[in-house]
């Protein structure tokens, strides 16, 4: 449980804003939500629950406040690393770097990604429409740009069913690492999405159309 010896150390309202609210995170991580009241995060920071009050009106408040922050966080981090279009250089490679920038992103802020990628128990329905609605916004990037496909000579033919798939690959290489990253590092699940990205590649320039060979007759 977290416990911040604050109660005499003097913050701006932001700074006590923000202690709160990773106080906060730190409980539900631990506990999951339905072991969040303004008692709980008033004991675990240190201070009396008027000083919760006064930064949010409620727990509901102090949660949706929560929800926003670590959502907000995990589609800034998410921003610069996804891939650009892939007809701009090595497919293969371009897919590659924006998982290893996801992975690093994970590792680097592995409890925003934990509520997003794994909501504890109690997840309030607005966390999950935050989610959902990132994940739009991620899906409709994808498509645009896995649209020239792994074979430059051969689009794919649905480019949004493809991103959809490969959301679903690299959100649960990520969760890999979450959950147990002793077993699964980052080189290790880079090494096997190479090697699915490069088979994948080799079996679409193998299914392109082929020239039929004139037969002599016999």
């Amino acid at each position: 449980m977290p416990t911040t010896p604050a109660t005499t150390t003097r913050m701006t309202g932001a700074e006590r804003r923000e202690q709160l609210l990773d106080v906060t995170k730190a409980i539900v991580l631990e506990q999951g939500f339905h072991a969040i009241s303004i008692e709980a995060v008033a004991r675990a920071a240190g201070i009396t629950r008027p000083v919760v009050y006064g930064h949010f009106q409620d727990l509901h408040g102090l949660l949706e406040a929560l929800v926003e922050r670590e959502t907000t966080r995990a589609l800034a981090q998410l921003g610069p690393i996804l891939p650009g279009d892939l007809a701009e250089g090595e497919p293969r490679e371009i897919l590659l770097a924006g998982l290893r920038g996801y992975l690093e992103a994970a590792q680097a802020n592995p409890g925003t990604w934990k509520l997003v990628l794994m909501p504890p128990e109690g997840a309030p329905a607005s966390l999950r429409e935050r989610i959902a609605q990132g994940r739009d916004a991620v899906i409709a990037h994808l498509a645009t740009a896995v649209r020239p496909g792994l074979d430059p000579r051969r689009e794919l033919p649905d480019p949004e069913l493809a991103a959809r798939m490969l959301s679903v690959v690299s959100d649960e290489t990520v969760r890999l690492l979450l959950t147990d990253p002793a077993r699964y590092p980052i080189e290790r699940l880079l090494a096997q999405a190479d090697w699915f990205l490069e088979a994948l590649a080799g079996a679409t320039a193998a299914r392109r159309p082929a020239r039929r060979s004139r037969r002599r007759p016999r």
